[in-house]
């Protein structure tokens, strides 16, 4: 398949490419910096906001790498899914969010986030509102093949790659072992078996570790 990863760079999107690659798909790493420090022999140097319908014409699926932490620049996460959304308008190409867990339902009734916990924290509330806030946009456009994938609350960096994870829905999720944990290179093979399978269009998913 060929697929486009934009904001590159960031450290999920490079484990999502590394493990696309390692299937055979073809991978084309667009990133805001000059250096390419993924693993795509194929890097284009453009901004997700500069991105054009030509540039990503043609892929089978678009992988939207994402990340901001500041607060001044939290409402990028709205930005540049709904600019990504309107390219990708009445296309058959798909694309995939790395999404956060903070947005994930603590009821059946999806009326409590997990953001909304007492215990949730502090420091984390504006980026998971902001992440909630992009979803909720996305889940209004029936015009896009979008699927957004959250996390386990514990997203582990440097974590082992195990090979396996448990695929969930919308609400909250523990493992076997009580846990909410997965790793960035267990979450990436998840996005590529997703990408592959494409059983999900227009639906929120999360992953945590087996």
């Amino acid at each position: 398949m060929k697929i486009a990863v934009v904001a590159a760079n960031g450290r999920v999107a490079r484990k999502v490419i590394a493990e696309a690659l390692s299937r055979g798909h073809e991978v084309v790493a667009f990133g805001r910096h000059a250096e390419n420090n993924t693993q795509a022999k194929d890097y284009r140097q453009k901004d997700i906001l500069n991105l054009t319908k030509e540039d990503l014409a043609g892929f089978d699926a678009v992988v939207d790498g994402f990340g901001a932490w500041k607060e001044e620049t939290l409402p990028l996460y709205s930005t540049t899914t709904q600019h990504l959304a309107d390219i990708l308008s009445g296309t058959d190409t798909r694309l995939l969010i790395v999404g956060g867990a903070g947005s994930l339902y603590l009821n059946p009734e999806h009326t409590i986030q997990l953001f909304d916990a007492p215990d949730f924290p502090a420091d984390y509330l504006p980026l998971s509102k902001a992440m909630a806030k992009s979803l909720d946009e996305l889940r209004e456009r029936k015009d896009v093949k979008w699927t957004h994938i959250s996390p386990a609350a514990d997203f582990q960096a440097d974590g082992e790659r195990t090979g396996k994870y448990i695929l969930a829905g919308e609400e909250f999720t523990l493992n076997s072992k009580n846990e909410s944990v997965i790793s960035y290179a267990d979450y990436a093979i998840a996005m590529v078996d997703e990408i592959e399978k494409g059983h999900h269009i227009q639906q929120r998913i999360s992953v945590i570790r087996a």
